[in-house]
């Protein structure tokens, strides 16, 4: 039988009767017509080939009293500390995804009788994030009436998985919503050009939208080689990150830069991003910042003293960072 069925099809096929049904491999063997250990290799290949993509769900602890210092302090809406108990940062991140993707089901789970419009930026914790989502913890049944709006250009370099227009499609798709996409760069090449490309009927419509979201997921960068985003996309090399931070620059939110205290700055790289503004953020309902790690303590805290975000989601090593600095 099993020469029969396309490759592919046979890799999905062995692949949810194992998976998705329970069977044995032998069972497997039975109805397929092959051996039990021709089934074990056809899984191993499925695995392979991504056809089967396994997720280990960690038992995510966190720490409620540094959360509430944290809603305290700086008025927040809510705080999700994720405890990092020796963790490697790329655990933490995934980790801080978690949380982050729990807490906006819980929004979503209570949006079926609203038009709701979720903005998103880009990142390693935003896809972090997004790939965390549960769309049975949503309403899996029924489509929700969402729009997954991109607030930010695209970064067209690197890995596109965490650029803005993938991250908007993959969001969109979990709950069955609709998307747009910002049909333009991050950052282009000076003030002018990002100016023209403002004055573009499409990119206004969707920046309008974009300013409209009820809920923003957005990552919050530092200008540190390990954690600045912009660096590994080829926007500023080494040199021009020193340079930002002599300029004051402590982080960026939505590609923003702002100083220690979350004042915009008013610098060229500032002046050459296309998305929107952070006072934008200001006026919605709940704003995510995700974010962790000790070094980005200082990205963090100006986030939260220019109120770029309500919600924050991070590790007790930034929070408790934030806590003594702040």
């Amino acid at each position: 039988m099993v020469e029969h069925v396309e490759h592919a099809e046979l890799l999905a096929w062995v692949a949810s009767m194992y998976y998705e049904d329970d069977l044995t491999q032998g069972e497997i063997a039975r109805r397929v017509g092959t051996s039990r250990s021709t089934v074990s290799r056809i899984l191993r290949e499925a695995r392979d080939e991504g056809v089967v993509e396994i997720t280990v769900h960690y038992p995510w602890k966190t720490a409620p009293e540094i959360e509430e210092e944290l809603v305290a302090r700086f008025g927040l809406a809510h705080a999700r500390v994720l405890l990092s108990q020796d963790r490697s940062y790329q655990e933490r991140v995934r980790g801080l995804g978690v949380l982050a993707a729990r807490y906006l089901e819980g929004l979503v789970s209570g949006w079926d009788e609203r038009d709701a419009i979720l903005g998103i930026s880009w990142g390693v914790a935003v896809h972090s994030t997004v790939q965390a989502l549960r769309p049975e913890r949503g309403r899996p049944h029924h489509r929700l009436p969402i729009t997954v709006v991109q607030m930010v250009g695209a970064v067209g370099e690197g890995d596109p998985l965490i650029d803005g227009p993938e991250l908007a499609r993959m969001l969109a798709g979990v709950y069955g919503g609709e998307y747009r996409y910002l049909h333009a760069p991050l950052i282009v090449e000076d003030a002018h050009t990002r100016d023209v490309l403002l004055a573009e009927p499409r990119i206004q419509d969707t920046l309008s939208l974009a300013r409209q979201a009820d809920v923003a997921l957005v990552g919050i960068g530092a200008p540190r080689p390990a954690a600045y985003s912009l660096l590994r996309a080829g926007y500023v090399d080494q040199e021009a990150l020193a340079g930002l931070r002599d300029q004051g620059v402590v982080g960026d939110v939505c590609a923003r830069q702002y100083d220690a205290w979350g004042n915009v700055l008013d610098i060229e790289l500032n002046q050459r991003v296309v998305g929107i503004d952070l006072e934008a953020l200001h006026g919605m309902e709940q704003v995510l910042g995700v974010a962790g790690g000790e070094a980005k303590a200082g990205a963090i805290l100006g986030a939260l003293r220019g109120r770029h975000v309500n919600v924050l989601i991070t590790d007790d090593a930034a929070a408790r960072k934030v806590l003594s600095l702040g």
